[in-house]
């Protein structure tokens, strides 16, 4: 059996394409994950993560510090300290930083779709679309 694999937050590149920064931390590309990948979001106050779905996995949120509003297929659900929020696969969401303080969240994402680039499909305009997604696979 290999050995535990760690990743600090602080190696990896952040993606801001979709808003907030993203960090896609235990992937494929990073330590051989097969079944998901798990990553970090962190959204300044007003900050939002664009509307988007992945048709082929569900989503799990952790919401470590802040309170956040989750918008599932535009019906608000609102997110406090310590609270985790289920996404079905297929459903669209968007995340946005309505408090007076930084929200960060945990996320994991599985199972993984086929390839990486069929995993996530934007439903609204991105605002940084010359910024790389986080790296999740190859």
């Amino acid at each position: 059996m290999a050995a535990a694999t760690k990743i600090a937050m602080s190696s990896v590149a952040p993606s801001h394409r979709q808003g907030g920064s993203t960090r896609a931390l235990l992937t494929p590309s990073s330590v051989g994950t097969t079944s998901g990948f798990l990553g970090h979001i962190e959204l300044a106050p007003e900050e939002i993560i664009t509307e988007h779905y992945h048709p082929f996995s569900d989503k799990y949120l952790y919401l470590v510090e802040g309170t956040v509003i989750v918008r599932v297929n535009g019906e608000e659900v609102s997110l406090e300290q310590d609270e985790a929020l289920f996404v079905t696969r297929g459903q669209r969401h968007r995340i946005e930083n309505k408090g007076n303080v930084p929200a960060r969240l945990v996320f994991q994402i599985a199972p993984l779709a086929p390839r990486p680039e069929l995993g996530h499909v934007d439903t609204e305009p991105v605002p940084h679309p010359q910024s790389a997604p986080p790296k999740v696979g190859g």
